[in-house]
């Protein structure tokens, strides 16, 4: 959710550079964008509203030569999707820009004392608050404390980077929200995400928490408030960077659906000494708890159902906004578990931290991003290893997570034999479902689909979980109105919003469920729903089927692939142009 990227060194190819780097950071999601770069005595500065696209390279903004410029792409918070509202923003004299990520949650006050002294406001929002602040501030001392004092005014968890158009300094703030700086030759990088910087250079510092980064001829960094300095700690990505590319694939989303055999076959074949290590904590701890957000948030209650059935063992859950109010029961012996793809989701960091540092409880993440905040404050963790994800739609993540959850269960269990060979079984069913004769059922079914008003998915037991996932992928990617619910819970309202055509999708593994949830179709069959069923055996409730083989617990796997294929393909049926950047969405979601 929004990127920040900017540049300080002795190129003067800074508009370029910064274009290239937000370009990097598309992925995270956001709806306008824009640059500010010195020129002279001066900042010149070009926003838009939608996305990047290809910019000419003739563009007004590439063609000052400049050495120094901050860049932002923004998700809407306060203030609706326009010009105006997209950063950077400037003060009352032109001369000073910010980029901001996160939300001032005090701005309002910060507003009404700042017009009393005279300052004009064009923008609705919270963001350009700190770039009057900053020049109120820098009639009275130097820039870089300006800023500094500025940062110590805001409540919430914000992350700041400014420049003006008299120094020769960037300065970046933070507190929550990520920052890194990158240390090239010459030149200094500050992004929101290593992916930014990556193509640069691998040494970096990432900012911690009050801390103020000054980049200029070198880099300074000093504690917050008071702005003592320290000494930074310097790390080494070890990691390649490599520009992804769609291939033969139309868009990110689909050739991230086909990579999901290669991530189940990862986990099965060299996960098993990370995931050992995690069922070792496990074992020790006195209570666990899953803690995530969006798709990792059902991976989760995967998880819940999982260590129950398989490993006799009982795991709390709560969504990472809402563990804050169950945090009563936390203790050093908990063992906190967050699951997230991007490692900078907010609503998780929060509690985490929370957990560490008042209840000492310990900290095994599952995560994608190597380097992100909760990779670096976990005690323990465990790398998904699924790549990189540039469709803000999750998918192949939330197959790794799965994929984890099932061979940890196992290995619980004392069968981690037998968990590696469902993995590998589940592989080989997903590859079949990405065969063309598959492709083209959902293709038909898609279109038949396109213009229900509701889509309704039940399941019951593992099963509820990929309900959860599927009505989460054809409401982002598809932008329709789905809804999950166990099968349990149709006579206790639900089923009043059946009518003559409701299409249900009905996940029936072959397993304690079957039953059950074949008898929920029926009733729903009953006051004429149109029933996709999804599992290893045909029955005539079903008006069209979608089979997967009987992997037992692994059987999730396919059925979640199918529900990737669906969200993708009825996007495409039903108009959406860019089903890689659904709207509204970020990929990390970095404010509360």
């Amino acid at each position: 959710m929004c990127g920040i990227f900017a540049y300080v060194g002795k190129k003067k190819s800074a508009p370029k550079t910064i274009l290239e780097g937000l370009k990097l950071l598309e992925y995270r999601g956001y709806d306008s964008w824009g640059i500010a770069v010195k020129y002279g005595k001066k900042l010149v500065v070009d926003k838009h509203v939608g996305k990047i696209g290809n910019v000419s390279l003739d563009s007004s903004i590439l063609n000052h030569k400049s050495s120094l410029g901050v860049g932002h792409t923004r998700w809407a918070t306060h203030g609706g999707v326009t010009q105006k509202n997209a950063h950077p923003h400037l003060d009352c004299t032109g001369g000073i820009a910010v980029v901001h990520n996160g939300i001032v949650e005090n701005f309002q006050e910060l507003k009404e004392k700042l017009i009393k002294k005279g300052h004009k406001f064009i923008s609705e929002t919270d963001t350009e608050v700190i770039a009057h602040l900053v020049e109120e501030n820098y009639k009275k001392e130097g820039f870089s404390s300006s800023v500094r004092d500025t940062f110590n005014r805001l409540k919430g968890l914000n992350a700041i980077v400014s420049t003006n158009s008299i120094s020769s300094e960037i300065i970046a703030a933070k507190n929550g929200s990520p920052l890194i700086v990158g240390l090239g030759r010459d030149e200094l990088y500050i992004a929101s995400d290593s992916t930014g910087i990556l193509k640069h250079t691998k040494n970096v510092i990432f900012l911690e928490d009050n801390q103020m980064a000054i980049l200029g001829k070198d880099i300074k960094i000093l504690s917050l408030p008071k702005g003592n300095k320290i000494k930074p700690k310097k790390h080494k990505l070890n990691w390649k960077f490599k520009e992804e590319d769609r291939g033969k694939y139309k868009h990110f989303f689909l050739k991230e659906i086909y990579e999901e055999p290669r991530v189940i076959e990862n986990t099965a074949l060299n996960l098993l000494p990370q995931v050992q290590n995690l069922s070792k904590l496990i074992k020790k701890a006195f209570g666990t708890f899953f803690i995530a957000c969006g798709s990792a948030s059902y991976a989760a209650i995967g998880g819940t159902y999982l260590f129950s059935k398989i490993a006799k063992k009982h795991v709390n859950f709560s969504i990472g906004s809402e563990f804050k109010y169950m945090e009563d029961f936390i203790t050093p012996k908990t063992l906190v578990i967050p699951i997230s793809q991007s490692g900078e989701s907010i609503d998780v960091i929060e509690p985490v931290v929370r957990a560490k540092n008042e209840k000492k409880a310990k900290i095994a993440a599952i995560i994608n991003v190597l380097g992100s905040t909760l990779y670096r404050i976990s005690d323990f963790k465990l790398l998904l290893e699924s790549g990189s994800e540039k469709a803000v739609v999750a998918t192949k993540s939330f197959i790794a997570m799965l994929s984890v959850l099932i061979l940890t269960a196992y290995t619980l269990s004392g069968r981690k034999d037998k968990g590696q060979k469902l993995l590998q079984k589940s592989a080989e069913n997903v590859k079949k479902i990405l065969s063309y004769s598959y492709i083209k059922k959902i293709k038909i079914l898609s279109r038949k689909l396109k213009d229900k008003e509701h889509i309704y998915v039940i399941g019951r037991g593992l099963s509820y979980s990929a309900a959860l996932e599927a009505t989460l992928k054809i409401k982002e990617a598809a932008c329709l109105h789905a809804e999950a619910f166990p099968g349990g819970e149709l006579k206790h309202g639900v089923i009043a919003l059946i009518e003559k055509g409701s299409a249900c999708i009905v996940f029936a593994p072959n397993d304690e469920t079957y039953d059950d949830v074949i008898s929920n179709a029926q009733e729903i069959k009953a006051r004429g729903g149109y029933i996709i069923g999804v599992g290893p055996k045909e029955n005539n409730v079903f008006d069209e089927f979608l089979p997967t083989e009987d992997i037992e617990e692994a059987t999730i796997l396919p059925q979640v692939t199918i529900s990737h294929l669906l969200g993708y393909y009825l996007a495409l049926a039903r108009g959406i142009k860019d089903p890689d950047k659904p709207r509204n969405l970020a990929k990390s979601v970095t404010v509360k």
